[in-house]
């Protein structure tokens, strides 16, 4: 059962890999200056996680102007997550979450998909500026994407 809207986002501290190297990425950075969005995702390289990340990328301004910044989090290995977000053109920070226990903690770990081992579920959660939950999401299906116009309107409410 993933985390309920109301309740203190669990920080985490997730490596993340890009052409500059690899860096910490934690929740708890935004704290008093911006909103987050997390994204959990099942695997890079599969059809409807590109699709949904490539979007999101596309429409980066929109949760900028919204006072937002978005991370993709998978159990993906940061280099792995590289080459996709290279290849796809993803313009958002993504977080390996190799350990698989940001996905726990949020409630969103699958035992086992489709008999690839444990991943994430495609869920979505903003969490304010004083790092609390205000929309938390879990898609029915990996194949069914988060309700973005939901996310794009709490955003709007935290302004």
């Amino acid at each position: 059962m993933a985390i309920t809207v109301g309740t203190k986002a669990p920080d985490f501290v997730l490596k993340s890999k890009n052409s500059e190297g690899v860096s910490d990425v934690s929740i708890s950075n935004n704290n008093g200056q911006k909103n987050t969005v997390i994204l959990f995702f099942p695997l890079a390289f599969t059809g409807v996680c590109t699709s949904e990340l490539c979007d999101v990328t596309a429409g980066l301004g929109q949760y900028a102007d919204l006072n937002a910044e978005v991370i993709g989090i998978s159990v993906d290995s940061p280099f792995a997550q590289e080459a996709w977000a290279q290849k796809e053109n993803i313009g958002i920070t993504l977080a390996s979450d190799l350990n698989k226990k940001t996905s726990a903690d949020y409630g969103v770990l699958l035992d086992d998909l489709m008999g690839f081992g444990a991943t994430s579920a495609r869920a979505a959660f903003v969490v304010d500026k004083e790092g609390i939950v205000q929309y938390a999401e879990q898609t029915p299906t990996p194949k069914d994407l988060p309700n973005f116009d939901a996310i794009k309107e709490t955003l709007q409410k935290l302004q």
